[in-house]
């Protein structure tokens, strides 16, 4: 069952897949579906991955592919109760969700624009590999959905390198970190190695020392003593744009 955006969605995507070979961008699909902000549009194309309409491309910048093809129906509006039309035999029904519910209104509540999205600093790259040059770069800003954010201090940095992939972090992504100093065992960390590189990696405790695990089998853990990292903040969200 699809709503009616990600219904209109859908056909958009199909149409210019069709005509261009070539996904619309985010800000396009904004614009062709009348939202505000991109933050929408996130959310629209993880809701037609996760039900088998489109799958993402790794490693391909705004590459989608359409898996099950919109339908001929559409909702009826024009009186509450009536059935969308069938699809034509061999087609595929998109067995759209209608908007009017049966003409009775459900409660809800507005939100302002200004909590759609909230600025955060794009830092700069994180090596999800061999460690580079700690972060310095504070000139950007990146709008990000406020709910994938909690409480704290937060920023973003994009991934440069590919050791992180079996925890599905890809070369390219932004990664969003909460500022902090500790993290328990297991997590995925920015770590500071010497006071000069950054990485980002799964922290493991082991006594005195601290392993700073890949999730890719081509890099090898890098076991160090406790007091040569210092862990600057902690993953809690990920961006990824097609």
């Amino acid at each position: 069952m699809l709503t009616r955006k990600q219904h209109e969605l859908l056909v958009f995507l199909d149409q210019r897949l069709g005509e261009s070979g070539v996904a619309p961008s985010f800000e396009e699909m904004k614009d062709a579906l009348g939202l505000r902000s991109k933050s929408g549009i996130h959310r629209l194309i993880s809701a037609l991955e996760e039900r088998g309409f489109i799958r993402r491309l790794p490693h391909r910048a705004r590459a989608l592919e359409i898996l099950r093809r919109p339908g001929e129906a559409v909702p009826a509006e024009s009186a509450a109760g009536a059935r969308p039309p069938a699809a034509p035999t061999g087609g595929f029904d998109a067995k759209v969700i209608r908007g009017d519910f049966g003409g009775h209104a459900l409660a809800g509540a507005a939100v302002p624009d200004a909590l759609e999205a909230v600025q955060l600093p794009l830092l700069g790259k994180i090596a999800a590999g061999t460690p580079i040059a700690a972060l310095s770069d504070t000139s950007n800003l990146i709008d990000v959905p406020a709910g994938l954010l909690g409480r704290g201090d937060h920023y973003a940095l994009t991934v440069e390198g590919d050791s992180m992939i079996g925890a599905g972090i890809l070369d390219g992504d932004t990664v969003l970190i909460r500022g902090c100093d500790t993290a328990e065992s297991g997590t995925i960390v920015v770590a500071l190695v010497d006071g000069e590189e950054a990485t980002l990696k799964r922290l493991r405790r082991k006594g005195q020392s601290i392993a700073l695990e890949p999730a890719n089998p081509a890099y090898r853990t890098q076991v160090l003593p406790a007091d040569r990292v210092k862990v600057q903040g902690r993953l809690v969200g990920l961006l990824r744009q097609y």
